[in-house]
């Protein structure tokens, strides 16, 4: 089994990138730098996206195989939600990603930032029945916004897509 998604291109002619999504670009990548400085990466099991600006049903994530530490603006991937790399891009995605994040784009376009990560305080709190309590100023911040999804294993269909976003809810 392939974990990389070799999307078919989408029809049409290339458009040159925006001011906008360059824009969007540079701080997609930046934040992957970011979270890789924290240690919030987790190989190649973890991504961000983002929605591109004035595009609906496309968003950058980033290329299957690459390190948070590595990712250039120029190495996002442009994808639609029917998984068609929109662009020049020849990398692959990771078949994972795109199903979390083409989902939850789908069913939220006002999230224009999608982050799924494994840091250890989130890993932590995920493995506890209760999830976060209510115990401290830090967490209250979160109260009554945060969902929860039962693990279903690796994502691969839109089925777990939309039982994750119906988990989502409005949080």
């Amino acid at each position: 089994m392939s974990f990389a998604l070799q999307p078919a291109r989408a029809a049409g002619a290339t458009q040159p990138v925006t001011q906008a999504e360059w824009r969007m670009r540079v701080d997609l990548a930046a934040a992957y730098r970011l979270c890789a400085r924290q240690g919030w990466d987790d190989l190649i099991y973890t991504h961000i996206s983002a929605a591109v600006p004035d595009e609906p049903d496309h968003f950058l994530i980033n290329p299957f195989g690459f390190a948070f530490d590595e990712i250039r603006a120029s190495d996002l991937v442009k994808i639609n939600g029917r998984g068609e790399v929109v662009g020049d891009s020849t990398h692959a995605v990771n078949v994972t990603g795109f199903a979390l994040h083409g989902a939850v784009h789908a069913a939220r376009p006002d999230a224009v930032c999608v982050m799924h990560l494994h840091n250890s305080a989130g890993v932590s709190v995920s493995a506890q029945a209760c999830g976060l309590l209510a115990l401290s100023q830090h967490a209250l911040r979160f109260y009554g916004r945060l969902a929860y999804h039962d693990y279903e294993g690796l994502a691969f269909t839109p089925a777990e897509g939309a039982r994750l976003t119906a988990s989502l809810g409005q949080h």
